[in-house]
């Protein structure tokens, strides 16, 4: 059976709660003892806690002196019914292999994970492989909707003709909100993949020492950035410049900026992008990748993140 989600993280344990998350996704009406279930304790067995699932209230508890769930806002598993669950948050190498062959029974696939830098958090996304749709969760007013195939039913009893009329047209309502639901997962997953590698190509194409002139190669990425802007106008940046931890802090961060800012322009004024769609901020040497070698290159950057 081919896979249907594909879960790409940064660090280890970051990935393994994309997985928990993709189950999630799959079966939107799972609960906590399905998780369980789904993925046992015995996946992994030495993660200090005895329960790898906890409702978020108990594993907060346990978070006192040592973080031992994802239990943040932006880090939880949300549930249907409105519960929210942790999962543990220490992973070995063997028991994040475990997880990522139980995560396989059920057509979730992961990508080779990527390791953070020393202060960067680390994180993951989902993608849908093969035409997957997740499924749609039950409506809220389910049983109005239950009421009204009882009045149906009842109308039978007078004439054929209504019932047939509402049978034809109740499932074309189903079938437009499935299409919408499609376009709305397609659209996000593929936009998001587009702005990294655009954003790889425009750091490729590096500035000259202390200046903030656009080369050719940096133009050809930001006329794709443009492309990307035009097909999602919902769609806005956040253009972040930094540099490496060379000379002035002062100095550094106004050429950060200049250089973030020379991009906004060039999308602004010559592939007419909204200027309210897109910010330019230089921090210079404030937030290095690479704390241990100042100087590296991989500190010289430009990021464009997805407000």
């Amino acid at each position: 059976m081919a896979n249907k989600i594909k879960v790409y993280g940064k660090a280890q344990n970051r990935t393994a709660l994309g997985i928990a998350n993709a189950y999630v996704v799959m079966y939107p009406h799972a609960t906590l003892e399905d998780l369980r279930k789904a993925f046992p304790n015995s996946v992994n067995p030495d993660n200090g806690v005895t329960e790898n699932f906890l409702p978020v209230e108990e594993a907060e508890k346990h978070n006192d002196k040592i973080s031992l769930y994802f239990a943040k806002p932006d880090e939880v598993i949300e549930l249907q019914d409105g519960s929210k669950v942790a999962l543990a948050q220490v992973w070995s190498k063997s028991s994040f292999d475990r997880m990522v062959e139980q995560g396989k029974l059920y057509d979730i696939e992961v990508a080779e994970f990527e390791k953070t830098m020393k202060g960067e958090k680390g994180g993951y996304r989902l993608e849908y492989l093969n035409g997957y749709v997740p499924p749609m969760p039950a409506p809220i007013e389910e049983k109005k909707t239950s009421k009204a195939w009882i009045w149906i039913l009842l109308l039978l009893l007078i004439t054929s003709g209504v019932i047939a009329y509402l049978l034809t047209r109740e499932p074309k309502i189903v079938e437009k909100e499935v299409v919408v639901e499609k376009e709305v997962v397609v659209r996000d997953t593929v936009y998001v993949q587009q702005v990294e590698d655009i954003e790889k190509n425009f750091n490729a194409a590096q500035f000259e020492q202390g200046k903030a002139d656009l080369n050719d190669d940096a133009k050809l990425a930001l006329h794709d950035l443009a492309k990307v802007l035009k097909q999602n106008p919902e769609l806005k940046l956040r253009i972040v410049g930094h540099t490496s931890a060379e000379g002035d802090d002062a100095a550094n961060r106004q050429l950060s900026e200049a250089r973030a800012q020379a991009a906004v322009d060039f999308l602004v004024n010559r592939e007419s992008i909204d200027a309210s769609r897109l910010e330019a901020v230089g921090k210079g040497s404030a937030e290095l990748k690479d704390t241990e070698n100042p100087t590296s290159d991989v500190n010289r950057r430009t990021e464009f993140e997805i407000k």
